[in-house]
């Protein structure tokens, strides 16, 4: 395959991680990056890259595209990347409304380009072998996960951080419920009660939910930026250079058969013949060891394998952008209005504020 010359449209802090793996992923290279600033453009262009104002600008040799930019653009910029017969890997979330999301993965199917979704932890070797484990602990009861970060306080000094829309609930959790769907499988409905009790902004500081999936099982999820805690997916994964390392499990999945903690995918089992049940001790097994890898190049890697005519099945399409985008929105909602939300229940303009 030769290499896939790719654009990055937006040169924030993600964006910079994009070009990072863009560079370093021996299946692509850059054809541009997308930047409006002038004095970003020179900082770029300092770097030796290719810095362009618009996308009108990108070399006609570009062949797909990653959107980094806000999500509020991301509508905008990724109809003008499917127009251009470009595959694109919109950031996440894939939108900022359902509307937008659906009329972007109606486009990409009409004109028969692959859209994807940055919910890259789906592509860590741990989370694809997570799918197969769980087959080992029969038919799944529930789930419980804990994601607790504390952020620093110069966190917050910029004023748009403190504002409604900004807290975990819409900042964090659409990451935790696509892997959940990728693991376990769709969410039917979500309840949400949030707290702003510890930093006392407008914004929530602290959410829990309950969540019900299509199989029957259920799940609880705590999800905090105030709570210092070893528990949460960067954490554990170490996947985060600015996120300090625990390796501790954040997700426990509870089965018929037995039970199993995520990511290590240490297993709780069978000890003896015979029914199991609670006079019996649970065989604990450690999980396999992992290669390392960075999610995102491993990503890129997989892009530009579809883009050259391969399948694939772990990176999150469009389709799968939109319902965990849907699911997250339910959760806002569903704390505003009291009541469970129900997937189908968004309204399409909803924005989640």
């Amino acid at each position: 395959m030769t290499d896939l010359p790719i654009v990055i449209v937006g040169a924030g802090a993600i964006g910079m991680r994009h070009v990072e793996v863009a560079l370093a992923c021996p299946k692509t290279r850059i054809s541009a990056v997308v930047e409006p600033l002038a004095h970003r453009r020179a900082e770029l262009q300092a770097m030796g890259l290719n810095a362009v104002e618009t996308l009108d600008d990108a070399p006609v040799e570009t062949r797909a595209a990653v959107i980094a930019t806000p999500t509020q653009d991301h509508h905008a910029s990724t109809l003008a990347c499917i127009d251009r017969g470009w595959p694109v890997i919109v950031e996440k979330p894939i939108a900022a409304t359902l509307d937008h999301a659906r009329q972007m993965v109606e486009r990409a199917a009409n004109k028969e380009v692959p859209l994807f979704t940055g919910h890259h932890r789906r592509c860590h070797p741990f989370s694809r072998a997570t799918r197969d484990a769980l087959a080992r602990i029969g038919d799944l009861v529930g789930v419980q996960g804990l994601w607790s970060l504390r952020k620093h306080d110069t966190y917050y000094d910029a004023d748009w951080r403190r504002k409604p829309g900004a807290g975990p609930l819409l900042t964090n959790l659409t990451h935790e419920l696509d892997l959940l769907r990728f693991l376990v499988g769709e969410i039917d409905e979500v309840t949400a009660l949030t707290s702003n009790a510890r930093r006392g902004f407008v914004i929530e500081d602290t959410s829990a939910l309950a969540l019900r999936f299509g199989n029957g099982a259920l799940g609880s999820f705590l999800i905090s930026d105030a709570g210092a805690s070893p528990w949460s997916f960067e954490a554990a994964s170490d996947e985060n250079p600015t996120i300090a390392a625990s390796h501790q499990d954040y997700l426990r999945f509870v089965g018929t058969e037995g039970s199993l903690e995520f990511p290590s995918l240490t297993l709780w089992g069978r000890s003896a013949p015979g029914e199991i049940e609670w006079s019996r001790p649970l065989q604990r097994t450690p999980g396999p060891k992992f290669e390392t890898v960075d999610p995102l190049l491993e990503q890129m890697t997989r892009f530009a394998a579809v883009v050259s005519g391969a399948s694939d099945d772990v990176l999150c399409t469009g389709a799968d952008g939109t319902k965990a985008l849907e699911m997250t929105l339910a959760a806002a909602m569903s704390e505003q209005q009291g009541h469970p939300v129900r997937t189908g229940e968004v309204p399409g303009d909803y924005t989640g504020v």
